[in-house]
């Protein structure tokens, strides 16, 4: 979904119902406080009443986290970025993506709202329960956390300079994403997905345009 002009000031208006336009809003120290109980008590539940050992634990968490990753970059580049001639879902994508790319200043949908987040996380948790058995008390915290990390680097990306030199990288090819080629780049936790596939920016040779970067942060 392109557009001919990137809105640098206010943000999208999903629906004109003026409740259901704040529930697709959110901060994200909310969506961290709302998962972290029951991430917390997920992993308790795993160990005293599963029987996990700590180091099972460990292990299926860290796999879930890398899972994440995988799904990430699968997400963004085929159901993010779907490209359809039907006007519901050509809507669809606008809401759940296509708004960032028009408005990438709005900082209020980088985080997922909290019950839409819900109600797909539990849809989540229950495929993966249908797959895992009991794993999933250790694997959904781990892939969650995964989420939180994947969302609060995509907010870090829109409202600073990278921290470290080594990630300059990561900042470069989303920024690219955002204004040369929406096809290239779809890594935003990381570029490993996106180095593996080839559709990872050559942000050695490509001159990043400081204007249109400037265009892509936050306010602040």
């Amino acid at each position: 979904m392109k557009f001919d002009k990137i809105n640098n000031k206010g943000q999208a208006q999903i629906f004109e119902n003026k409740f259901l336009e704040s529930l697709t809003k959110g901060h994200p120290a909310v969506i961290w406080g709302m998962y972290i109980p029951i991430l917390s008590y997920s992993l308790y539940y795993a160990y005293t009443t599963v029987g996990f050992s700590f180091l099972q634990i460990f292990g299926i968490f860290i796999g879930a986290l890398f899972f994440w990753t995988f799904f990430e970059y699968l997400a963004h580049r085929y159901i993010f970025h779907y490209v359809t001639e039907s006007s519901k879902l050509e809507r669809i994508v606008y809401i759940f993506h296509g708004n960032h790319h028009h408005f990438p200043r709005d900082k209020q949908r980088l985080f997922m709202p909290p019950i839409p987040s819900l109600i797909l996380a539990t849809l989540l948790f229950g495929i993966q329960y249908l797959i895992l058995g009991n794993y999933v008390f250790a694997f959904f915290p781990g892939f969650m956390i995964g989420y939180l990390l994947y969302a609060s680097m995509h907010y870090l990306i829109h409202a600073m300079a990278p921290p470290f030199k080594f990630m300059k990288p990561l900042w470069d090819n989303h920024h690219l994403h955002h204004y040369k080629d929406e096809e290239l780049g779809f890594g935003v936790s990381n570029t490993f997905w996106d180095r593996v596939f080839g559709t990872m920016f050559d942000v050695k040779k490509v001159k990043i345009n400081k204007e249109k970067v400037k265009d892509l942060m936050f306010d602040k």
